[in-house]
């Protein structure tokens, strides 16, 4: 399969593990779900320094030392005006249902085409969970921003949940810890990824809730909020069975051993 550089719309398949391959803003989106071994996992906050910009020789170099590692059929390819294309893979970890719209049937590939926000044909909404560590191999370009990433991602899913409550994160390994440092919007995941190369071990790309230290309840619309009072209400009544169950176990035993120890002479 070949992807021309000044493409902005339309659709490929590739084998195995990629499928729905669905460009736009210079983006594509397909699904893989390998399993990861979990880890201990650490937040790291603390911003890097951006480098300066390297010259389009130095991005033909990377590029090149980038494509001799790979194995599959992911390669950056590298466009006449020193922009680039390649793939990354992004993690969807929530933890929280996001907000769809109601009753609308997936997106064909008419709609993508045609650029068809079906969200916009209904006013009803309605709440469920992602697959938990679900795993979205993307295709874009090195003028791909982390805002960019985001709102292509929740578009995707026709997730109409204010973008501004996700962010991406960069997952790094060190010391048998996992490290998470939230990306600012305006960060270039692909150069990330050039630079790290393709080994996923070394860096990877996750989509969680945005935690900015307090919930702003004033982002939810009133079905949200709803619906979370209806998990909270459900967590709280299994947990309240588990501990009477725990307690109930604690005191057949304690009888049957009273039961024992009476019946045996004195």
């Amino acid at each position: 399969m070949t992807i021309g550089s000044s493409m902005s719309s339309g659709y490929c398949s590739l084998d195995e593990d990629l499928e729905d391959c669905f460009f736009t803003a210079k983006t594509s989106f397909f699904r893989s779900t390998p399993n990861k071994v979990p880890a201990k996992n650490v937040t790291q906050t603390v911003e890097e320094e951006k480098p300066e910009p390297p010259t389009i020789q130095e991005i033909k170099q990377k590029i090149e030392k980038y494509n001799a590692k790979v194995t599959n059929c992911l390669l950056m390819k590298l466009n006449d005006d020193g922009t680039y294309t390649g793939f990354i893979k992004v993690h969807l970890k929530l933890r929280r249902p996001v907000t769809v719209p109601a009753g609308i049937r997936p997106q064909s590939i008419y709609d993508a085409l045609k650029e068809v926000n079906l969200a916009d044909m209904t006013d009803k909404r309605t709440s469920f969970y992602l697959p938990l560590d679900a795993i979205k191999q993307l295709h874009i370009s090195s003028t791909t921003t982390v805002s960019e990433v985001i709102q292509g991602l929740l578009k995707k899913f026709m997730v109409v949940d204010n973008p501004q409550k996700f962010a991406l994160f960069k997952e790094m390994r060190k010391d048998g810890q996992v490290l998470f440092q939230k990306l600012p919007l305006t960060e270039y995941p692909l150069y990330l990824r050039l630079v790290a190369g393709p080994d996923t071990d070394v860096l990877s790309f996750v989509l969680k809730e945005n935690e900015t230290g307090e919930v702003e309840w004033d982002a939810f619309s009133i079905p949200e909020l709803q619906n979370f009072l209806m998990i909270l209400d459900k967590e709280e009544k299994d947990k309240i069975q588990q501990v009477q169950r725990k307690y109930e176990k604690f005191k057949q035993r304690l009888q049957q051993t009273l039961k024992e120890a009476r019946g045996k002479p004195g």
